[in-house]
């Protein structure tokens, strides 16, 4: 489709597809767009510092030592039924389980911990507190604790970004207050309020929550404004999950390579978890990793800003969209423009689900599979569904790239966002 068509059948409602024109050859280890392979390595070697912390601070981990991470789960009934009704899916088949990922119950976790994190270490730094060779379980004490409730961190969010910054920040000692917007659920305001953050309600979208928020933010000095749709931080956290991924793939004695390639269906709010799980993916596997944005109909901001160029200066309500959808997590009217400049060659494409599919996905997930998610988490099986199945934009992809004689030993991987702290009630 030209950007006419695209952006008329993104108008109308429907299910698109969108595959990158832009798309462009990336070896491991590149530089890409100015940023390399060590930024992710350091967000990864600043949680490794954390560990001993968050073992300490958050139970729930000690297990695993601190380490924040979710399983990759086969799912062979869901590709089992897909295929029933005609999807013809080859290879292997995985969910990502970010919904139980620890303390965030979401893909929000690595980016917003991991900048609360940066934050609190280098606060602790200059004031002589911290080390890097320290062990850091130190900093679960009421001497960091009251150095901490001196600042205060913010944050705008539908919901689950929120959640990962709210509880972070809110465990170490900082005032943390979060700005909702209307899209937000009701069980994740509770569950922010019930362990001392502040959650500051706005009756628009997740746009007038970002703004009020780093407004605020502005007027104290002694306050950080995490953006979403601006942040390094967020990002480079976020693509530390392709390192995690990788070690679970060997775990599991599977390669990545030419004859094995690997296709990741990632839910799209803003863009930076997705973004910044793109680039560390393509960072360790380069072209034999294939990443896909899912988005709603309603709030199909990515797929908007990359197929006309305009990134962050167009938005879904500039086609008469509402961006109001089931899937919280994704209802963003404008996409961040510097995931959108990060995304322009290495994003393979992007396409839109529907409301009724997602429920869809969230029931049959739970029917066959026993694993239970929010709606938004559900966004990627829409491209699982139909990069098999023949005679469209996907069937184009897979011959373009010469990906067709491979699919037999094809991976694909849906990634789940959040729903892991849900109230079974909901």
């Amino acid at each position: 489709m030209n950007e006419m068509d695209i952006i008329e059948s993104l108008r109308g409602r429907e299910e698109t597809v969108w595959m990158n024109p832009g798309l462009d050859k990336c070896e491991p280890r590149s530089e890409i767009e100015g940023y390399k392979f060590v930024h992710v390595k350091a967000a990864q070697n600043r949680f490794m510092r954390f560990l001993p912390y968050i073992a300490s601070a958050f139970p729930e981990t000690a297990d695993k030592k601190g380490v924040i991470e979710s399983g990759l789960i086969p799912i062979p009934a869901v590709k089992e039924k897909m295929n029933e009704e005609g999807a013809g899916i080859k290879g292997r088949v995985f969910l990502k389980d970010d919904a139980r990922l620890p303390i965030a119950g979401s893909v929000k976790a690595r980016g917003g911990i991991h900048e609360v994190l940066k934050i609190a270490e280098t606060l602790a730094q200059k004031a002589g507190m911290l080390w890097p060779t320290d062990n850091y379980q130190k900093i679960d004490s009421d001497e960091f604790r009251s150095f901490y409730s001196q600042y205060t961190i913010q944050v705008g969010s539908t919901g689950n970004l929120g959640i990962s910054i709210g509880r972070m920040a809110a465990k170490l000692g900082f005032r943390a207050i979060v700005h909702m917007s209307r899209d937000a659920r009701q069980w994740k305001k509770d569950l922010l309020r019930s362990e001392g953050v502040i959650v500051k309600e706005y009756e628009g979208d997740y746009g007038q929550a970002v703004a009020s928020g780093r407004r605020e933010s502005l007027t104290d000095e002694k306050s950080f404004f995490i953006d979403d749709e601006n942040s390094e931080d967020l990002f480079f956290g976020y693509s530390t999950a392709a390192l995690r991924v990788q070690v679970q793939l060997r775990k599991a004695g599977i390669a990545i390579d030419e004859n094995h390639p690997l296709f990741l269906y990632l839910p799209c709010g803003v863009g930076g978890a997705p973004g910044g799980i793109t680039f560390g993916f393509k960072e360790l596997f380069g072209d034999n990793v294939h990443c896909f944005f899912a988005e709603p109909v309603e709030a199909p901001c990515f797929l908007l800003g990359m197929a006309t160029g305009e990134h962050d200066r167009i938005c879904v309500r500039d086609i008469g969209l509402s961006g109001l959808t089931i899937a919280d997590g994704l209802a963003v009217g404008k996409p961040s423009g510097f995931v959108c400049r990060m995304m322009e060659h290495l994003v393979s494409g992007a396409f839109t689900v529907s409301d009724a599919k997602l429920l869809d996905y969230q029931k049959m997930l739970m029917d066959l599979e026993n694993i239970r998610v929010e709606p938004s988490a559900c966004a990627g099986f829409k491209g699982l569904s139909e990069i098999c199945r023949g005679g469209n934009e996907w069937d184009w992809y897979i011959k373009e790239h010469g990906l067709s004689e491979h699919m037999d030993q094809a991976v694909h991987i849906v990634w789940a966002t959040g729903g892991g702290l849900m109230p079974w009630d909901q």
